[in-house]
């Protein structure tokens, strides 16, 4: 990805307060259809539909120096703690079940002029139920700062579309383990303020959403730092170069990695 030299400060000073509205919908499938079965998961819902912050809330998802567009820091827990609690009262931030690079809370300045600044960020995080864990595949999102008065334009944190969650459920209490199933539910979301703000908006400098999202992604997920590439490509590469290839097999799915 291409890099960039200019450094920005980003602060939020703002008296004003930022209402969000939460919202959680229907689970609509499952497998198995725990949902069905488990008091809990049948009656999720968003905790407070509708919450105010203080502006100084926000500035857990803000970098502690100067950064460039592209570049990415660690969110802090604490703020990122409050507001998810407006989904469910029991976040958990340290994973029940992690595999051992896939905790945390990262955020990326994806682009930015005199006036605005636009970070996307990507939280990994669990919901503690009753007898049970409730966790998205991730809560990611983005956050517009209007420079100037130094105050949050908009901000959306929400479970991608189209992306499953797991449970953990235990359903017996003398069980030693948990019964794991996934799912999809329409809408885990938190939004507030304009949500258009941005359009037509031209940036000093920026990146795609996609770039930084790739960018956060790296943060959680050792694979892929890997230069992956194509079969194909992989030949190519092997034949001009004279290496052998390394063929990693996941789950049934072959990758190749340039030697």
């Amino acid at each position: 990805m291409e890099t960039f030299d200019n450094k920005i400060n980003l602060n939020l000073e703002s008296a004003s307060e930022v209402s969000l509205k939460g919202f959680i919908a229907l689970i609509e499938h499952m497998d198995p259809n725990f949902h069905e079965e488990w008091d809990a998961l049948a009656n999720l819902r968003v905790a407070e539909p509708e919450k105010g912050y203080p502006t100084s809330v926000f500035r857990a998802f803000l970098p502690n120096n100067p950064v460039s567009v592209g570049d990415s820091w660690q969110i802090d827990d604490q703020g990122a703690r409050v507001l998810l609690s407006q989904l469910q009262p029991n976040p958990n931030l340290d994973m029940h079940i992690d595999a051992g690079d896939s905790r945390g809370l990262w955020a990326c300045l994806r682009a930015y002029n005199d006036e605005f600044a636009d970070i996307v960020f990507r939280i990994h995080a669990a919901f503690a139920l009753t007898d049970g864990w409730f966790t998205p595949s991730q809560l990611a999102g983005h956050l517009v700062i209007d420079r100037i008065k130094k105050s949050i334009l908009f901000f959306q944190m929400r479970v991608p579309e189209g992306t499953w969650f797991d449970v953990n459920w235990k359903k017996h209490k003398g069980d030693s383990g948990f019964s794991t199933a996934g799912g999809v539910c329409p809408q885990i979301e938190l939004h507030g303020g304009t949500r258009d703000v941005l359009q037509e908006t031209e940036f000093t400098t920026s990146i795609t959403r996609e770039a930084a999202e790739h960018t956060l992604i790296q943060c959680f997920y050792k694979s892929q730092q890997i230069n992956w590439v194509s079969l194909e490509k992989a030949l190519e590469i092997s034949q001009a170069q004279q290496k052998p290839i390394h063929a990693i097999s996941i789950d049934g799915a072959e990758g190749v990695a340039k030697a």
